[in-house]
C-alpha cells in the first residue's frame, strides 16, 4: 500500500479504529499514525498489517488514560498530537436495525471527550452519521461546547463523501477542532468531479466476472454472497444498469411489495456512471439496498465494496469471515476523505 513520506512532525491515536480507515488516509497524507484502539480485536490483525501501527484492543469506557499514553507514546498537551474519535454509529443512523444492541454508543463521545480533556492534542477530528447534531443536547451539541470552553476552534458541517473523492453517495457528519489557531476550515467538495461505480470497479482485468457465492480464498478478497434460487431469478430479471424490481414479472415480486410503490433500491442493481450507494455493513447482501452488480447477476464482493469506500486495491482484510470482513469495511471512514481531512490539517495555515 503505498502512502506519502510520514511528517513526522504530526502525529495521531485513532480511537474506535476498527480496521484502519482513517489510519489508511492519514498515512496517505503523510501523518504519523502511532496506532489505533477498538473493543473488536478481529480488526487487529488488518489493522496491523496494512499500516505498521500498534493496534490497542480495549473498550474506551474501561481504558486507563495514563495506558494510552504509555502504550502510544504520547504526553499531555502535546500540541502536534491528532485525536481521531470516529466511534460506531449505529445508533445514529437513519437505517433501520435494532438499536437496542447499539444504545452504548451514544456515549462514547462521551468517552472520547474524557481523553481529550486530559490529554489536550493539538487537534480533534470526529465523524458520525447526519443527525448527529440535531439538537444542543445531544451529544455532539455538548462535545462542541466542551470543546468551545477548553479552548478549540472547531469546522463542522454535514458532507458527502462523493465530493471529496470517494466514489460512493455517502452523507456524514465531520468536525475538526485545534487549539492551536483562533480558526480552522474543513476541506472544500468538489462538485464537479466525482468518481463513479465505472472507474472504481469497472475494469475487469482488476475485478473478473464471478457469480453468487464465489468465494475467493486470497487476499484479494473478490468474493460474492451466495443467492437463493428466488432471488437469482430476481437478479436475472432486472434490467442492467440502475435497474430494479419493476422489470420482474409478478410471481417474483415479495408479497410485501406486490402493492408497494417506491423503495426502489431495495433488490436494485447499481448504476455504472453514477457513485454507488453508501456502502453499509450488509453491502454484500443484494436484498438490503442497491447492492446488485450493474451488469453481472449477483451483489457486489467483498473487494469491489472495499474500493468504493476508497480504500487501496492492495488492503487486505483478515478473517475467515465474510460477515465480518464486510463489517470492516462497511463501518470505516473511507480512507480518501479521512486524507482530504488530514491534508487540511497539515496545511501551514492551519498550523
Amino acid at each position: 500500500m503505498v502512502s506519502a513520506k510520514s511528517n513526522k512532525e504530526i502525529k495521531a491515536v485513532d480511537f474506535f479504529c476498527s480496521a484502519g480507515g482513517v489510519t489508511c488516509g492519514f498515512r496517505q497524507a503523510g501523518i504519523d499514525v502511532l496506532g489505533g484502539i477498538d473493543i473488536d480485536e478481529t480488526c487487529q490483525e488488518t489493522y496491523e498489517k496494512n499500516n505498521s501501527a500498534k493496534f490497542l484492543p480495549a473498550d474506551v469506557s474501561n481504558l486507563l488514560k495514563k495506558k494510552v499514553g504509555k502504550f502510544f507514546g504520547i504526553r499531555r498537551n502535546q500540541r502536534n498530537l491528532i485525536f481521531v474519535g470516529c466511534s460506531p454509529c449505529q445508533y445514529y443512523s437513519n437505517i433501520k436495525t435494532d438499536k437496542s444492541k447499539s444504545k452504548k454508543s451514544r456515549l462514547l463521545l462521551e468517552d472520547f471527550k474524557e481523553f481529550v480533556e486530559y490529554y489536550r492534542p493539538g487537534y480533534v477530528f470526529i465523524e458520525n452519521v447526519p443527525g448527529f447534531d440535531k439538537k444542543p443536547e445531544s451529544p455532539i451539541g455538548k462535545f462542541k461546547r466542551f470543546l468551545s470552553d477548553q479552548g478549540y476552534a472547531y469546522a463542522d458541517d454535514i458532507i458527502n463523501a462523493k465530493y471529496f473523492g470517494v466514489p460512493q453517495n455517502r452523507r456524514r457528519y465531520v468536525l475538526v477542532a485545534t487549539r492551536l489557531k483562533k480558526k480552522i476550515d474543513l476541506p472544500k467538495p468538489d462538485k464537479e468531479n466525482f468518481k463513479t461505480v465505472r472507474e472504481a470497479i469497472g475494469d475487469y482485468r482488476f475485478f473478473p466476472s464471478i457469480k453468487a457465492g464465489h468465494n475467493d480464498n486470497t487476499n484479494f478478497k473478490h468474493s460474492a454472497a451466495a443467492l437463493s434460487e428466488t432471488n437469482l431469478k430476481r437478479i436475472i430479471n432486472t434490467n442492467h444498469d440502475g435497474g430494479d424490481r419493476r422489470s420482474w414479472p409478478k410471481e417474483l415480486q415479495p408479497a410485501c411489495y406486490e402493492n408497494h410503490t417506491g423503495h426502489y433500491d431495495v433488490y436494485g442493481r447499481m448504476y455504472w456512471d453514477r457513485p454507488s450507494p453508501t456502502i453499509t455493513t450488509r453491502f454484500v447482501s443484494y436484498s438490503n439496498g442497491r447492492y446488485g452488480h450493474p451488469e453481472q447477476n449477483r451483489a457486489i464482493s467483498l473487494r469491489e465494496g472495499a474500493v468504493l469506500q476508497s480504500f487501496p486495491i492492495d488492503y487486505k482484510f483478515y478473517s475467515e469471515s465474510q460477515g465480518a470482513i464486510a463489517k470492516m469495511i462497511g463501518n470505516a471512514v473511507p480512507p480518501e476523505l479521512a486524507k482530504r481531512i488530514a491534508l487540511k490539517i497539515l496545511n501551514r495555515k492551519n498550523r
